[in-house]
């Protein structure tokens, strides 16, 4: 798959989740055999700003790449300051994803995210302000509109790709549906059917079957995974071989050694404190399913160190 001017190894795109796609689960993400990681979802304009805790969500790893920035904001010019000033001369960037999709009210009561759904026209602006300053390609994660009444993301879609983008995200839901009810792969077909840019089916990906199901439903070009590697990073590798439609059983020795290698990574890049504290919800998502899932969820909760961490895993796991 490519995208602008880079090709891709394969159309498996990895999307940006806030709390989560930070370099240690990039790291995780490229091993299994992703085509396309994604930083978490950047503020345009905290970058502007120079705030301290947004450039740390720029740090990439150049053994990850290609690495995308997924940037939030509605305000064009901000987009291309930003874009000239700390994007185009870094290198481990590759592309750049501008954030249509987010149905988080705190972006969305700025007028960002999802929001920007409502106003095609403005969605158009920043995309067009956008390609005149980057030399990078641009694309955009949209949604299938703001709520069941306003579906627009056909006419969202022609014009980001009037405006010049490269490629294009659908998530087959509403802002207001959040993340509940059914991803709509129709609408993803139908703006898959109406643009000639490369088009990526997002939404509802937990299995092998899923994936195929997007890519013969939809005709999208690419396939991107969310909640669905959650605690699963070995879908990916399942999809980076072939789609196979057989769903692996991966051990519990299997699971142990990831969720180590997670705390590693997350140490490694975070420290010792913050590993300890985001391998909890990270953990809970490996263990889904097991026996003893509660038992551990609450053992880990009030761990104080690595060592006893570890030792309440290979207790109750093994």
């Amino acid at each position: 798959m490519k995208i602008g001017n880079i090709q891709l190894e394969n159309n498996i795109l990895i999307a940006p989740m806030a709390g989560i796609t930070d370099t240690a689960f990039r790291t995780i993400c490229k091993e299994m055999g992703a085509g396309l990681l994604f930083t978490e979802m950047i503020s345009a304009k905290g970058l502007y700003y120079k705030d301290r805790k947004t450039n740390e969500l720029l740090q990439i790893e150049s053994k990850n790449k290609p690495v995308g920035i997924q940037l939030f904001g509605s305000e064009p010019e901000i987009f291309q300051e930003v874009i000239k000033k700390y994007i185009n001369n870094n290198e481990s960037i590759e592309l750049i994803d501008l954030n249509i999709g987010c149905p988080a009210p705190k972006i969305v009561k700025n007028g960002d995210g999802s929001a920007l759904m409502k106003k095609p026209d403005l969605v158009g602006e920043i995309i067009y302000k956008i390609k005149q300053v980057s030399d990078k390609p641009v694309t955009a994660k949209i949604r299938a509109g703001w709520d069941e009444d306003n579906l627009n993301a056909v006419e969202v879609a022609k014009i980001i790709e009037e405006a010049g983008a490269d490629a294009l995200t659908v998530h087959g839901r509403h802002r207001q549906q959040f993340y509940s009810g059914k991803a709509d792969r129709s609408i993803i077909k139908e703006v898959k059917d109406n643009i000639n840019i490369p088009v990526i089916g997002n939404g509802d990906i937990f299995t092998e079957k899923d994936a195929q199901l997007m890519q013969e439903e939809t005709g999208c070009d690419g396939i991107m995974l969310a909640r669905g590697i959650l605690g699963n990073p070995w879908l990916i590798k399942s999809l980076a071989d072939i789609y196979n439609n057989e769903e692996k059983n991966i051990s519990n020795k299997e699971k142990l050694n990831m969720i180590l290698k997670h705390f590693y990574l997350i140490e490694k890049y975070k420290g010792k404190k913050r590993a300890l504290l985001e391998m909890r919800k990270h953990t809970g998502w490996y263990i889904k399913g097991m026996e003893n899932a509660a038992k551990i969820r609450d053992k880990i909760n009030r761990v104080k160190d690595k060592s006893e961490f570890e030792r309440i895993l290979k207790e109750l796991i093994l």
